[in-house]
């Protein structure tokens, strides 16, 4: 059987109902299985991981949309880490029987049905990306939520799908695909930032 990975990134991780409604909706989705989450709420984030083939995961990322656009304020949230989205990136990773073509085919599809249900801005990154320039997560996610109205109106920053202007609580998302990522993090015995921006340099970005 066809296995495709999906890790949403959702911009909640200090309410935990919230992140049960939405791993709910997830597993409510037939064809799907949910095999981990977790939350940090200091960067007040958290990931899911899930796995099926191409429509059950589909439907479960709208289902997964549709929680959180209801439940995320983006104008009252804060944390340490970047984001742009109430949703702020769903990457498909292909696992058994798939191609990265076929994940990158996921990817679009599901960008445009975000976009249209939900009038989310969306844009492709990584290899479902529709320009260089929006490789990588980071660019697209510079300026993060606040600076997401100014960025929209610049020609070069006009999104894959949807509105050229963010929702006003769930900003815009990003979705793509990737070949699989293995992420950590690092506690350092100093308050330097110099130091930490000098490390952070050596490694590629995370989500």
């Amino acid at each position: 059987m066809p296995i495709i990975e999906c890790v949403p990134n959702i911009s909640e991780g200090r309410r935990a109902a919230v992140v049960a409604a939405i791993a709910q909706a997830i597993e409510a989705t037939r064809g799907v299985r949910l095999l981990d989450r977790s939350s940090d709420a200091t960067h007040n984030r958290s990931v899911l991981t899930m796995a099926g083939e191409a429509a059950p995961l589909k439907a479960a990322v709208l289902a997964m949309f549709d929680v959180a656009v209801r439940q995320i304020d983006l104008r009252s949230h804060s944390g340490e880490h970047p984001r742009i989205g109430a949703v702020d990136v769903v990457p498909f990773v292909p696992i058994e029987g798939v191609t990265m073509a076929d994940c990158v085919s996921l990817a679009r599809e599901t960008a445009e049905a975000v976009a249209a249900r939900f009038e989310i801005p969306v844009f492709l990154y990584e290899d479902a990306a529709s320009h260089p320039s929006r490789t990588n997560l980071a660019d697209i996610r510079r300026g993060q939520f606040e600076g997401l109205a100014a960025k929209l109106r610049s020609p070069e920053w006009v999104p894959d799908f949807g509105p050229a202007r963010p929702h006003p609580t769930a900003g815009a998302s990003v979705i793509g695909a990737r070949m699989p990522l293995i992420a950590f993090n690092i506690n350092l015995n100093t308050d330097r930032l110099d130091v930490a921006k000098k490390i952070a340099t050596r490694w590629q970005p995370l989500e």
